[in-house]
Protein backbone atom coordinates (compact mmCIF):
# COMPACT_ATOMS: atom_id res chain seq x y z
CA UNK A 1 0.00 0.00 0.00
CA UNK A 2 2.84 2.40 0.84
CA UNK A 3 4.36 1.80 -2.60
CA UNK A 4 1.06 2.66 -4.26
CA UNK A 5 0.76 5.89 -2.25
CA UNK A 6 4.36 6.86 -3.03
CA UNK A 7 3.95 6.26 -6.76
CA UNK A 8 0.64 8.13 -6.80
CA UNK A 9 1.90 11.24 -4.99
CA UNK A 10 5.21 11.40 -6.84
CA UNK A 11 3.24 10.95 -10.06
CA UNK A 12 1.13 13.96 -9.08
CA UNK A 13 4.34 15.91 -8.44
CA UNK A 14 5.70 14.99 -11.86
CA UNK A 15 2.34 15.92 -13.37
CA UNK A 16 2.60 19.29 -11.65
CA UNK A 17 5.90 19.93 -13.45
CA UNK A 18 4.36 18.87 -16.76
CA UNK A 19 1.46 21.24 -16.17
CA UNK A 20 3.71 24.20 -15.32
CA UNK A 21 5.34 23.80 -18.73
CA UNK A 22 2.15 22.83 -20.58
CA UNK A 23 0.15 25.72 -19.10
CA UNK A 24 2.35 28.26 -20.88
CA UNK A 25 2.18 26.29 -24.13
CA UNK A 26 -1.59 25.92 -23.87
CA UNK A 27 -2.13 29.57 -22.96
CA UNK A 28 0.03 30.88 -25.82
CA UNK A 29 -1.49 28.56 -28.40
CA UNK A 30 -5.06 28.89 -27.18
CA UNK A 31 -5.01 32.68 -27.20
CA UNK A 32 -2.53 33.44 -29.97
CA UNK A 33 -2.31 30.33 -32.15
CA UNK A 34 1.47 30.16 -31.70
CA UNK A 35 3.22 26.81 -31.15
CA UNK A 36 6.25 27.92 -29.16
CA UNK A 37 8.95 25.26 -29.47
CA UNK A 38 11.37 27.52 -27.58
CA UNK A 39 9.31 27.30 -24.41
CA UNK A 40 11.67 24.70 -22.94
CA UNK A 41 14.54 27.17 -23.32
CA UNK A 42 12.71 29.63 -21.05
CA UNK A 43 12.51 26.89 -18.42
CA UNK A 44 16.16 25.88 -18.76
CA UNK A 45 17.48 29.44 -18.62
CA UNK A 46 15.32 30.18 -15.56
CA UNK A 47 16.65 27.08 -13.81
CA UNK A 48 20.25 28.07 -14.51
CA UNK A 49 19.56 31.66 -13.43
CA UNK A 50 18.13 30.55 -10.09
CA UNK A 51 21.05 28.19 -9.55
CA UNK A 52 23.66 30.81 -10.47
CA UNK A 53 22.19 33.36 -8.07
CA UNK A 54 22.40 30.91 -5.20
CA UNK A 55 25.87 29.70 -6.16
CA UNK A 56 27.58 33.00 -6.80
CA UNK A 57 25.92 35.42 -4.43
CA UNK A 58 24.84 33.04 -1.70
CA UNK A 59 21.33 34.40 -1.52
CA UNK A 60 18.44 32.43 -0.09
CA UNK A 61 16.31 30.08 -2.16
CA UNK A 62 13.39 32.52 -2.34
CA UNK A 63 15.56 35.18 -3.99
CA UNK A 64 16.84 32.68 -6.55
CA UNK A 65 13.25 31.64 -7.20
CA UNK A 66 12.18 35.25 -7.85
CA UNK A 67 15.19 35.87 -10.11
CA UNK A 68 14.33 32.76 -12.14
CA UNK A 69 10.73 33.92 -12.61
CA UNK A 70 11.92 37.38 -13.66
CA UNK A 71 14.35 35.90 -16.19
CA UNK A 72 11.63 33.66 -17.65
CA UNK A 73 9.24 36.61 -17.98
CA UNK A 74 11.80 38.93 -19.61
CA UNK A 75 13.09 36.36 -22.11
CA UNK A 76 9.54 35.36 -23.09
CA UNK A 77 8.49 38.98 -23.58
CA UNK A 78 11.56 39.74 -25.71
CA UNK A 79 10.95 36.62 -27.79
CA UNK A 80 7.41 37.73 -28.57
CA UNK A 81 8.40 41.34 -29.25
CA UNK A 82 11.43 40.67 -31.44
CA UNK A 83 10.68 37.34 -33.13
CA UNK A 84 6.99 36.41 -32.96
CA UNK A 85 5.23 39.76 -33.40
CA UNK A 86 6.46 40.27 -37.01
CA UNK A 87 5.28 36.76 -37.88
CA UNK A 88 1.63 36.70 -36.76
CA UNK A 89 -0.55 34.79 -39.25
CA UNK A 90 2.64 33.20 -40.66
CA UNK A 91 2.57 29.92 -38.77
CA UNK A 92 5.28 28.06 -40.67
CA UNK A 93 7.75 30.88 -40.06
CA UNK A 94 6.77 30.94 -36.37
CA UNK A 95 7.52 27.25 -36.01
CA UNK A 96 10.86 27.58 -37.81
CA UNK A 97 11.90 30.56 -35.68
CA UNK A 98 11.00 28.94 -32.36
CA UNK A 99 12.61 25.61 -33.31
CA UNK A 100 15.76 27.46 -34.39
CA UNK A 101 15.78 29.44 -31.14
CA UNK A 102 15.41 26.23 -29.15
CA UNK A 103 18.35 24.55 -30.88
CA UNK A 104 20.52 27.65 -30.64
CA UNK A 105 19.87 28.16 -26.93
CA UNK A 106 20.70 24.54 -26.10
CA UNK A 107 24.05 24.99 -27.84
CA UNK A 108 24.54 28.26 -25.97
CA UNK A 109 23.77 26.68 -22.59
CA UNK A 110 26.15 23.80 -23.31
CA UNK A 111 28.85 26.30 -24.25
CA UNK A 112 28.41 28.22 -20.99
CA UNK A 113 27.66 25.47 -18.45
CA UNK A 114 28.79 22.32 -20.26
CA UNK A 115 26.71 19.43 -21.61
CA UNK A 116 26.57 17.37 -18.40
CA UNK A 117 23.96 17.72 -15.63
CA UNK A 118 25.10 19.80 -12.64
CA UNK A 119 23.99 18.67 -9.19
CA UNK A 120 22.57 21.51 -7.13
CA UNK A 121 22.56 22.14 -3.41
CA UNK A 122 19.00 22.16 -2.14
CA UNK A 123 17.49 23.35 1.10
CA UNK A 124 17.55 20.54 3.69
CA UNK A 125 13.76 20.64 4.00
CA UNK A 126 13.34 19.88 0.29
CA UNK A 127 15.51 16.79 0.58
CA UNK A 128 13.63 15.50 3.61
CA UNK A 129 10.49 13.38 3.36
CA UNK A 130 7.03 13.44 4.89
CA UNK A 131 5.42 10.09 5.68
CA UNK A 132 1.89 9.61 4.34
CA UNK A 133 0.21 6.25 4.94
CA UNK A 134 3.64 4.70 5.41
CA UNK A 135 5.08 6.21 2.22
CA UNK A 136 8.08 8.61 2.57
CA UNK A 137 7.24 11.36 0.07
CA UNK A 138 9.92 13.99 -0.77
CA UNK A 139 8.84 17.47 0.29
CA UNK A 140 9.79 18.87 -3.12
CA UNK A 141 6.80 16.98 -4.53
CA UNK A 142 4.36 18.92 -2.35
CA UNK A 143 5.91 22.23 -3.40
CA UNK A 144 5.49 21.34 -7.07
CA UNK A 145 1.85 20.29 -6.59
CA UNK A 146 1.01 23.45 -4.63
CA UNK A 147 2.67 25.69 -7.24
CA UNK A 148 0.78 24.01 -10.10
CA UNK A 149 -2.56 24.48 -8.32
CA UNK A 150 -1.83 28.15 -7.66
CA UNK A 151 -0.75 28.74 -11.28
CA UNK A 152 -3.92 27.10 -12.61
CA UNK A 153 -6.17 29.17 -10.34
CA UNK A 154 -4.23 32.35 -11.11
CA UNK A 155 -4.48 31.86 -14.88
CA UNK A 156 -8.22 31.15 -14.77
CA UNK A 157 -8.87 34.20 -12.58
CA UNK A 158 -6.70 36.39 -14.81
CA UNK A 159 -8.49 35.38 -18.00
CA UNK A 160 -12.02 35.56 -16.63
CA UNK A 161 -11.95 38.35 -14.05
CA UNK A 162 -9.35 40.95 -15.07
CA UNK A 163 -9.52 43.71 -17.68
CA UNK A 164 -6.48 42.47 -19.60
CA UNK A 165 -7.82 38.95 -19.54
CA UNK A 166 -11.03 40.13 -21.17
CA UNK A 167 -9.06 42.18 -23.73
CA UNK A 168 -6.96 39.15 -24.65
CA UNK A 169 -9.99 36.92 -25.10
CA UNK A 170 -11.76 39.58 -27.15
CA UNK A 171 -8.65 40.17 -29.26
CA UNK A 172 -8.49 36.49 -30.09
CA UNK A 173 -12.11 36.48 -31.25
CA UNK A 174 -12.00 39.74 -33.24
CA UNK A 175 -8.68 41.57 -33.25
CA UNK A 176 -9.71 44.28 -35.69
CA UNK A 177 -12.77 45.27 -33.64
CA UNK A 178 -10.77 45.52 -30.42
CA UNK A 179 -8.15 47.61 -32.21
CA UNK A 180 -10.90 49.88 -33.57
CA UNK A 181 -11.93 50.58 -29.97
CA UNK A 182 -8.49 52.08 -29.34
CA UNK A 183 -7.03 49.10 -27.47
CA UNK A 184 -3.51 47.97 -28.35
CA UNK A 185 -3.90 44.20 -28.68
CA UNK A 186 -0.19 43.76 -29.26
CA UNK A 187 0.57 44.69 -25.66
CA UNK A 188 -1.97 42.15 -24.47
CA UNK A 189 -0.36 39.43 -26.59
CA UNK A 190 3.07 40.33 -25.20
CA UNK A 191 1.55 39.93 -21.75
CA UNK A 192 0.36 36.42 -22.68
CA UNK A 193 3.92 35.44 -23.63
CA UNK A 194 5.21 37.01 -20.43
CA UNK A 195 2.78 35.00 -18.30
CA UNK A 196 3.86 31.86 -20.15
CA UNK A 197 7.46 32.73 -19.35
CA UNK A 198 6.59 33.19 -15.67
CA UNK A 199 5.03 29.71 -15.60
CA UNK A 200 8.14 28.32 -17.30
CA UNK A 201 10.35 30.12 -14.75
CA UNK A 202 8.43 28.57 -11.87
CA UNK A 203 8.66 25.19 -13.57
CA UNK A 204 12.41 25.57 -14.10
CA UNK A 205 13.20 26.21 -10.44
CA UNK A 206 10.86 23.48 -9.20
CA UNK A 207 12.15 20.98 -11.77
CA UNK A 208 15.76 21.58 -10.71
CA UNK A 209 14.78 21.00 -7.07
CA UNK A 210 12.62 17.99 -7.98
CA UNK A 211 15.38 16.24 -9.96
CA UNK A 212 18.31 17.66 -7.98
CA UNK A 213 20.23 19.02 -10.96
CA UNK A 214 20.25 21.56 -13.78
CA UNK A 215 21.05 20.62 -17.37
CA UNK A 216 20.97 22.27 -20.80
CA UNK A 217 18.61 19.49 -21.94
CA UNK A 218 16.23 19.63 -18.98
CA UNK A 219 13.78 22.04 -20.58
CA UNK A 220 13.72 20.11 -23.85
CA UNK A 221 12.99 16.84 -22.05
CA UNK A 222 10.08 18.33 -20.14
CA UNK A 223 8.86 20.12 -23.26
CA UNK A 224 8.33 16.81 -25.07
CA UNK A 225 5.95 15.56 -22.40
CA UNK A 226 4.38 19.01 -22.07
CA UNK A 227 3.47 18.92 -25.77
CA UNK A 228 2.01 15.44 -25.32
CA UNK A 229 0.00 16.69 -22.35
CA UNK A 230 -1.19 19.72 -24.30
CA UNK A 231 -2.38 17.58 -27.23
CA UNK A 232 -4.07 14.97 -25.02
CA UNK A 233 -5.80 17.62 -22.93
CA UNK A 234 -6.84 19.65 -25.96
CA UNK A 235 -4.85 22.44 -27.58
CA UNK A 236 -5.64 25.70 -25.83
CA UNK A 237 -7.48 24.15 -22.85
CA UNK A 238 -5.90 24.87 -19.46
CA UNK A 239 -8.28 22.52 -17.69
CA UNK A 240 -7.49 19.85 -20.27
CA UNK A 241 -3.77 20.36 -19.72
CA UNK A 242 -4.26 19.93 -15.96
CA UNK A 243 -6.24 16.70 -16.36
CA UNK A 244 -3.84 15.29 -18.96
CA UNK A 245 -0.80 16.18 -16.83
CA UNK A 246 -2.11 14.08 -13.96
CA UNK A 247 -3.16 11.22 -16.23
CA UNK A 248 0.13 11.08 -18.14
CA UNK A 249 2.46 11.46 -15.15
CA UNK A 250 0.69 8.98 -12.87
CA UNK A 251 0.43 6.40 -15.66
CA UNK A 252 4.09 6.96 -16.53
CA UNK A 253 5.18 6.62 -12.90
CA UNK A 254 3.35 3.34 -12.29
CA UNK A 255 4.38 1.83 -15.61
CA UNK A 256 8.03 2.74 -15.14
CA UNK A 257 8.07 1.18 -11.68
CA UNK A 258 6.40 -2.12 -12.57
CA UNK A 259 7.41 -2.68 -16.22
CA UNK A 260 9.88 0.06 -17.23
CA UNK A 261 7.95 1.20 -20.31
CA UNK A 262 6.47 4.46 -19.04
CA UNK A 263 7.47 6.59 -22.03
CA UNK A 264 6.08 4.01 -24.46
CA UNK A 265 2.76 3.92 -22.63
CA UNK A 266 2.51 7.71 -22.83
CA UNK A 267 3.10 7.67 -26.59
CA UNK A 268 0.49 4.91 -27.01
CA UNK A 269 -1.98 6.97 -24.94
CA UNK A 270 -1.34 9.94 -27.24
CA UNK A 271 -2.01 7.78 -30.30
CA UNK A 272 -5.26 6.44 -28.83
CA UNK A 273 -6.52 9.93 -27.95
CA UNK A 274 -5.70 11.24 -31.43
CA UNK A 275 -7.56 8.33 -33.03
CA UNK A 276 -10.62 8.40 -30.76
CA UNK A 277 -10.88 12.11 -29.90
CA UNK A 278 -8.59 14.21 -32.14
CA UNK A 279 -9.50 17.49 -30.40
CA UNK A 280 -8.25 16.15 -27.05
CA UNK A 281 -10.04 15.34 -23.81
CA UNK A 282 -11.40 18.84 -23.17
CA UNK A 283 -10.59 20.54 -26.47
CA UNK A 284 -13.18 22.06 -28.76
CA UNK A 285 -13.88 20.44 -32.10
CA UNK A 286 -12.86 22.63 -35.01
CA UNK A 287 -15.71 24.16 -36.97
Amino acid sequence: MSTFILLLITGLGLGALYFLVASGLSLIYGLMGVLNFAHGSFLTLSAFAGWEVGRRIGLDTLTGFLVAILVGAIVAALTEFLLIRPLYERHIEQVLVTVGLSLATVALFEGIWGPDPINIQRMPWLIETTTIAGAPVPNSVFIAIGAAVLVLIGLLVFLRKTRYGLIIRAGVENRSMVTALGIDVRRAFTLVFTIGGIAAGIGGVLASNYFGYVSPLMGGSLLIFAFIVTVIGGLGSLAGAAVASILVAVLQQFTNYYWGYGDLIVVLLLAVVLLVRPQGLLGRKAA
